[in-house]
């Protein structure tokens, strides 16, 4: 049974959410601030946060922050319609997915058995006999999806669930173009939606985190209007 952690400091979406979730069958924690939620966390990590953007003591943006200086856990960001920008700079700090509010139950279902699919996948190592799990050695990059790690000349890189797929995608067939719905297919399900500035995002994010233990890192190669590809080094 997975366990959800709901920050949001409305308690109608708290009661309500947390009741559909119970009744799929998840654990759920609810926490009405961020500084609650990172209190708690501290002392055991749940398997994926649904975090709102704006709360008291300490808001989504922050909490994701403290986070990702510890857990790659996914995180889906709960945003009003009116949130763009901070939909953009949620996905470069590195949440896995948002959704809008007022939003339907059911997509935020679909959108967090997703990720833990994916999550579950790699970790398991349940992805498929196939290429999927053979370790990838590309010039400075080794990736290893059965233990979900990344090191680039040697150093490790902590990525997210999405951040290591849309890696794993391009770096699989070095020199070859990967278009943004192609990407879109690899890290969401059929039935989730996203738009092209989500795997932008991700990938401005992927890059970061690469340039973090190599300034110089260029393998990721953007094609405006077309997509990406991974330049062997």
């Amino acid at each position: 049974m997975a366990r959800i952690a709901l920050v949001d400091d409305d308690r109608n979406i708290l009661t309500s959410v947390s009741m559909t979730l119970e009744a799929e069958g998840f654990e759920v924690e609810t926490y009405n601030d961020g500084q609650s939620a990172l209190d708690a966390f501290s002392r055991r990590m749940p398997d994926m946060a649904v975090l709102d953007i704006k709360m008291p003591r300490m808001d989504g943006m922050d909490l994701l922050q403290r986070l990702r200086q510890k857990t790659t856990m996914p995180v889906i960001f709960l945003t009003s319609k009116d949130d763009e920008i901070d939909e953009v700079l949620g996905l470069r700090m590195g949440a896995d997915d948002y959704v809008k509010k007022p939003f339907s139950q059911r997509l935020l279902v679909e959108r967090i058995r997703s990720l833990l699919r994916r999550q579950d996948a790699i970790v398991t190592g349940e992805v498929a006999v196939t290429e999927e799990t053979k370790i990838i050695e590309r010039g400075h990059l080794r990736m290893d999806p059965l233990r979900h790690s990344v090191a680039w000349k040697g150093k490790d890189v902590s990525l997210t669930v999405t951040e290591f797929m849309l890696l794993q995608a391009l770096a699989q067939r070095p020199g070859f173009v990967k278009s943004r719905d192609q990407l879109m297919d690899v890290a969401y399900d059929d039935q989730v939606y996203v738009d092209d500035r989500t795997i932008d995002s991700h990938i401005k994010r992927l890059r970061k985190k690469m340039r973090s233990v190599d300034e110089e890192f260029s393998a990721i190669e953007t094609l405006y209007g077309i997509g990406y590809r991974y330049n062997e080094e």
